[in-house]
């Protein structure tokens, strides 16, 4: 009988969990404020996490709260070893998100070329 929910699935969302609190409650970066984990990818030994972080632009520089998750990952590490059951915690390896902004430009393409289309069959 096939896994149909994998022990690595399961470990990746209970890190997102308890990274998504620690993130927004222990970590003193003021570049991470508006961070939020939007997916984690563990690998099948469980040694490595990779962390999907979502940033708002319009409030925070992508590249500064990455640097900022970068700089906490060795602190939101032993934080996840107390919190988790676990005899590994995987290393953390941030990557920034960006499908939220693309979906809004892609949005702001169509809404404008709608626009377009519509001012053209008015003409």
């Amino acid at each position: 009988m096939p896994n149909d929910f994998p022990r690595s699935r399961r470990v990746a969302e209970q890190i997102q969990r308890e990274l998504g609190t620690l993130i927004t409650t222990e970590v003193k970066d003021p570049r991470v404020n508006l961070a939020t984990v939007t997916d984690v990818e563990v690998s099948r030994d469980l040694a490595y996490a990779k962390v999907y972080i979502g940033v708002l632009e319009m409030q925070s520089d992508p590249k500064e709260v990455m640097a900022g998750l970068n700089n906490a990952a060795g602190f939101l590490r032993a934080r996840l070893g107390r919190l988790l059951k676990l005899r590994i915690i995987p290393n953390l390896k941030f990557i920034e998100d960006t499908t939220e902004r693309e979906a809004q430009r892609l949005s702001d393409i169509i809404d404008s070329a709608v626009a377009q289309d519509r001012d053209h069959h008015q003409e």
